[in-house]
């Protein structure tokens, strides 16, 4: 099986800019798939909040661009080519349900201070799990910040009279970011995405989200966001940490691992030289996510895919080797 492509779906959102339509090189008239309630069939390129590259969320699912499975869902693929897509291991414990959503994200405004419940939170509250995720940060305006983790230690009794007179970002660790920057966000991790970001996402499949604090903005409609101060409240991890940020070196042509944990594996890759990429003890899909530059991935049954920035592909877990030509940075993550 040949690494596949979908369509992205396309998020428009009110703190949405422009960086994601010149990133992934799409027209001004280019429709997409998936469009946010209201948008239409196709989406305009200002707002662009999120663009969900792979995804198998309930009614946001991605749909196949090119090959023989071209028009299914990831969930039919999934289906359809079980262990051999995701394989043995992840297929026992998934099932028909793809593990991982990536997205990128362009932040134009703040996003709202959020926390995700863990997995058994998220089970008890109906949903199907929690969400743990990383941010890796691309080309983002010189003065964008970010908030993860708490700073100081503060009581649940606290963060309610916090949120209450706003003053919770007081409470927050903030972070001028750079390209290439590395966050992990667990769930019970209050965080927030701050104006100017501009980052690729990798999660868990899961929209569970608290809504924490929302800098008192009002919608389209002239209303206030939903908040869930309580649900937040009781799913929050009150630890404090000296730094949330993930420490790495960067080394060129040569895989850094970035993230390690229960529901994904990352690395990033800068590469000038070409690199085979060995796969054959690994019982799982790949991702690969383009950040800069292209690259040509050739794997052992000789299928050939070009991977550019704004692109991401999934190689299925049949695969054995890729050998990797151009210059190209990337991020790698399996289960």
């Amino acid at each position: 099986m040949k690494p596949i492509k979908f369509d992205p779906i396309l998020k428009q959102t009110l703190w949405g800019g422009e960086k994601i339509a010149v990133f992934k090189r799409l027209g001004a008239s280019q429709e997409r798939t998936g469009a946010s309630q209201g948008a239409g069939d196709g989406v305009s390129n200002d707002r662009i909040g999120e663009s969900w590259e792979i995804s198998g969320v309930e009614n946001n699912e991605s749909i196949i661009a090119d090959g023989e499975l071209k028009g299914k869902t990831l969930t039919e693929a999934v289906t359809e080519l079980k262990d051999k897509l995701v394989g043995v291991d992840n297929y026992k414990r998934f099932g028909n349900d793809f593990p991982l959503l990536i997205k990128f994200i362009d932040a134009r405004q703040d996003l709202s201070i959020q926390v995700h419940p863990n997995d058994e939170m998220a089970r008890r509250n109906g949903m199907k799990n929690g969400k743990t995720e990383m941010w890796y940060i691309m080309d983002s305006d010189p003065k964008a910040k970010l908030f993860n983790g708490l700073k100081r230690d503060i009581t649940p009794e606290e963060y309610t009279k916090m949120v209450e007179n706003d003053t919770i970002c007081d409470a927050l660790a903030e972070y001028s970011v750079k390209s290439g920057d590395c966050f992990f966000i667990p769930a019970g991790r209050v965080h927030s995405i701050g104006a100017g970001c501009f980052l690729a996402e990798i999660q868990q499949t899961s929209d569970a989200t608290y809504r924490i604090y929302d800098f008192k903005r009002k919608d389209k409609n002239g209303n206030y966001r939903e908040l869930h101060t309580k649900q937040a409240a009781d799913c929050i991890d009150y630890n404090v940490e000296q730094d949330y940020q993930t420490d790495y070196v960067p080394v060129v042509n040569q895989g850094v691992s970035l993230v390690r944990c229960a529901y994904f594996n990352t690395a990033v890759y800068e590469l000038d030289e070409p690199m085979t990429l060995d796969y054959s003890e690994l019982d799982s899909f790949v991702i690969f996510i383009g950040i800069k530059g292209e690259g040509v991935f050739v794997d052992n049954e000789g299928n050939e895919t070009t991977l550019r920035e704004g692109e991401t592909i999934l190689v299925p877990a049949t695969t054995d080797t890729l050998y990797v030509t151009g210059t190209i940075k990337f991020l790698e993550t399996y289960v």
